[in-house]
């Protein structure tokens, strides 16, 4: 492991090779196992709100990490497209996903809000709808041309060529969901 000091782990993101993966901390701290080399970190820098999510490229040589803000960071062979971070936001940013290409990203809000970077397209979001509670994560559909949108509570919201298999959120769920894949 490399690169850790403080903060609470926020987000996971495996190598494509399935070898390693980074752990990334809320203070931008990068710790990485396996064949998942260190590209840099935010550790000693002031950002003004914390790390909430760390993305690979597709290639493996770099990663996104964004902030609650929409501050987007760009290490390794990851490219910067743009942040949300000048934006007056409704509701926190929670995630960030490359596109397929890795020519651009997408980052999603709390309330559902998509904001798309580089050559990410958009495709709707839930910015409009009432929620039963805060969006947390995001997919992309292996096409690129869709993706899923899941809330703490189980909710599914599917845009673009993403199809909608059901939601839990109407089951009694003992812990909050955290996380969406689709691959």
């Amino acid at each position: 492991a490399v690169g850790f000091r403080s903060g609470r782990y926020v987000g996971i993101a495996l190598t494509p090779s399935g070898k390693g993966y980074w752990l990334a901390t809320s203070d931008g701290n990068i710790l990485g196992f396996g064949d998942a080399h260190f590209y840099g970190s935010t550790a000693g820098f002031s950002l003004g709100s914390d790390v909430v999510d760390i993305a690979a490229t597709r290639t493996g040589h770099g990663y996104y990490l964004v902030t609650s803000s929409g501050g987007v960071l760009a290490f390794g062979d990851a490219r910067y497209h743009g942040s949300a971070a000048k934006l007056s936001l409704h509701a926190p940013i929670v995630s960030v996903v490359p596109t397929q290409t890795g020519r651009g990203y997408f980052l999603l809000a709390a309330d559902g809000g998509v904001f798309t970077y580089g050559d990410a397209t958009f495709h709707g979001s839930a910015g409009a709808l009432h929620l039963g509670a805060p969006l947390v994560d995001m997919a992309t559909t292996t096409s690129g041309n869709g993706y899923t949108l899941v809330g703490a509570d189980g909710g599914v919201f599917t845009y673009g060529d993403a199809s909608f298999f059901g939601s839990a959120a109407t089951l009694p769920l003992r812990a909050p969901i955290v996380s969406i894949s689709l691959r």
